[in-house]
């Protein structure tokens, strides 16, 4: 029970003494409406995206693979590792700012690339049906096919390994970014240049938004800890 006490009074703490830091407040307020506006303008941009013609690739990979749906596991897999990051991010100030800052700019990113990388859906292509994430398309019964380059789910998954600083939760990460990474391909919702891209883009990303959410916490009398 004391355990438990002196780890709520470290966070506590820890995020007392962000908060103070008028650095941190600022980097903190701006990102907010920033996300905020992003994410309120995705319905309108991936309803024109769904209409717009793109290229048809002919992906050798996905020739070889034949199309499975993989919904079940990639939300599982998602959706645990969310859960995990945003634990983290409840205990540690810093690293919450560094997520805010490093999904903000992803998101402009894959905007930007899937503006203008216009592609067709892959041949074989099986719905990937995700209640919570269809919502920022515009209803849970909405399918995004033409979403493609890069992938948003392998990129996400990246970002979490990239991010994630405890050893057993980026084993974890790892392993939940190369599972991702190869179901979207067996359920043939991304073609192969876009796993690849989610990788190059996201660390791109995350150097990026180190730079911009960089922090330097004051010295805590309690250190919160993971559990």
């Amino acid at each position: 029970m004391q355990q438990k006490v002196n780890w709520y009074q470290g966070v506590n703490a820890e995020w007392r003494a962000a908060w103070a830091d008028r650095s941190f407040r600022i980097k903190f307020i701006v990102v907010i409406p920033v996300l905020l506006l992003i994410l309120i303008s995705f319905p309108a941009f991936f309803g024109y995206i769904e209409k717009r013609p793109g290229i048809f690739l002919d992906d050798y990979l996905l020739r070889q693979l034949p199309p499975a749906d993989m919904s079940l596991p990639i939300f599982i897999i998602i959706w645990g590792m969310t859960i995990l990051w945003l634990l983290r991010c409840v205990q540690r100030a810093a690293f919450a700012l560094l997520v805010l800052h490093a999904f903000t700019i992803l998101c402009i990113v894959r905007t930007l690339t899937i503006y203008l990388v216009p592609l067709d859906p892959p041949a074989g292509l099986i719905p990937l049906a995700d209640p919570f994430t269809s919502v920022f398309y515009g209803g849970t019964d909405i399918f995004m096919t033409r979403d493609l380059f890069f992938s948003g789910h392998t990129s996400i998954q990246f970002l979490i390994f990239l991010t994630l600083e405890k050893k057993t939760d980026k084993i974890a990460a790892a392993l939940s970014t190369l599972s991702i990474a190869v179901l979207v391909l067996v359920q043939h919702v991304h073609y192969s240049i876009d796993v690849v891209g989610a990788f190059i883009f996201t660390y791109a990303v995350y150097i990026a938004a180190r730079k911009t959410s960089a922090y330097q916490p004051a010295k805590l009398a309690l250190e919160s800890k993971d559990f």
